[in-house]
């Protein structure tokens, strides 16, 4: 279990990247959703004792890493979001340096992770050469060798080609089923089967924390479907908040977010995953819109 009391994190005269946040993390896999500079990367950065809070606690098991960042970072795996490789190593040399610095003597399990992310073949290449998706399938492969209680992955899936992403939702569901998994993403897929809590910052704060069924429930009565006529199409959709508009023979066919039915004829939709989590942006811009 890990948990975090009043984190607050200040930089700055008074820019709060981190702002109070409050949360669980139980085993299992939780992705914090959020736009640009919503504060999750800095909170990975705070639970991974890369950086220090202005404020508050982070327990792991009832132990204040902040204060005994050790306790943390020899149970831990880390794949930031921009993870370089050393030019003049290769696949396999580079998997073996972070293993000497991770205490990790077994050479064989170097050579399952990197079967493990479909690099075995390509172990004797210097990985300045590889591709963006290779690079980052290495960083994956690093994160794992201590075989860490706690997973942290800043945009895993960046750069993954379609099979490469999935296969890493595979194995983060799998690592989820006995260990603690945090992740960041801004791919709804790729959280959509394999997350088991979404916690949705804003701001710096967090905002919403519960499991995708929750989201897509609480978004039952709040989308919606119209077709439109193609030339009323920007008229009618002025002021609204459109998930998606698909054009086609009969006109152009709306998905709205909107406490109630927004225009003649509209019916109550099935919200996806994505436009639950877009529909909870909007409401809570729109308090944040009222309290201003």
């Amino acid at each position: 279990m890990l948990e975090l009391r009043n984190v607050v994190k200040v930089y700055g005269k008074n820019v709060r990247a981190v702002d109070d946040v409050n949360l669980e993390l139980p085993s299992g896999v939780t992705a914090l959703i959020g736009h640009n500079g919503a504060g999750k990367t800095t909170l990975m950065q705070m639970i991974a004792t890369i950086a220090r809070p202005t404020g508050g606690q982070i327990l792991l098991e009832g132990v204040d890493i902040v204060k005994q960042p050790d306790a943390m970072r020899a149970r831990l795996g880390f794949l930031p979001q921009d993870f370089g490789v050393y030019p003049n190593l290769s696949a396999l040399e580079f998997m073996q340096y972070f293993a000497a610095l991770k205490g990790v003597r077994d050479p064989a399990r170097i050579r399952r992770l990197l079967e493990l992310v479909n690099l075995h073949d390509h172990a004797d290449r210097q990985a300045a050469g590889f591709s963006g998706g290779m690079k980052r399938r290495l960083g994956i492969a690093q994160a794992l060798l201590n075989d860490p209680d706690v997973l942290i992955v800043d945009e895993p899936t960046a750069g993954l080609d379609p099979e490469e992403r999935l296969r890493f939702r595979h194995l983060l569901s799998e690592i989820g089923l006995r260990k603690l998994v945090l992740l960041s993403t801004h791919i709804v897929s790729d959280i959509e089967n394999m997350a088991g809590r979404l916690a949705v910052m804003n701001q710096g704060r967090l905002v919403a924390c519960d499991t995708p069924d929750s989201f897509v429930q609480r978004a039952r009565s709040q989308v919606w479907s119209v077709t439109v006529p193609t030339q009323d199409y920007e008229r009618l959709s002025a002021g609204l908040q459109v998930l998606q508009a698909q054009r086609h023979a009969e006109g152009v066919t709306l998905r709205i977010a909107h406490p109630t039915a927004p225009l003649a004829g509209a019916l109550p939709a099935e919200p996806t995953l994505e436009e639950a989590l877009m529909t909870q942006r909007y409401a809570v811009r729109e308090r944040q819109d009222l309290a201003a």
